[in-house]
């Protein structure tokens, strides 16, 4: 699976232009299931994403994670990180995860989240189309691809 990771100080995401929903600080998390990931990925990536010591402590250093600071987080699938860009100049997506198995990772993800002692869990809805407003702290972006760290 791949995914970036922002923290922020609040988000809002609008589905097909009619439902908004919204969340305060801590991180949103663009994801995307590949061809061959499995349960195990997704198990990772929550742990990882919630665990990601990526705000500050009392002396200024990124040395908390969403589960000390008690944060929300606004999960998005989004199948263009799955883009190869080895030929040409259109993106080829034919490396990520079939829809109805990408649909239920992201699904799967979800839960998985879900299980850790964090605030607000916020999600998208998978194949709409979005608009996602992200006050990004830092700026503070981090990448994670489960096939490139071998887990």
């Amino acid at each position: 699976m791949r995914a970036v990771i922002q923290r922020m100080n609040g988000a809002v995401i609008t589905i097909d232009g009619t439902e908004t929903r919204e969340v305060k600080e801590g991180v949103v998390v663009f994801i995307c299931a590949m061809d061959g990931d499995t349960d195990a990925q997704a198990d990772f990536l929550a742990q990882k994403v919630c665990e990601l010591r990526i705000f500050k402590d009392e002396n200024d250093k990124m040395n908390r994670s969403l589960i000390d600071i008690h944060g929300d987080i606004l999960i998005v699938s989004n199948i263009t990180l799955s883009a190869d860009m080895k030929h040409g100049r259109r993106p080829d997506f034919s490396r990520s995860a079939s829809p109805a198995e990408a649909k239920r990772l992201y699904e799967y993800f979800i839960e998985q989240v879900k299980k850790q002692p964090i605030g607000k869990v916020c999600t998208g809805e998978f194949g709409a189309h979005m608009h996602v407003n992200v006050q990004n702290d830092g700026p503070v972006n981090i990448v994670i691809d489960t096939e490139r760290i071998g887990k």
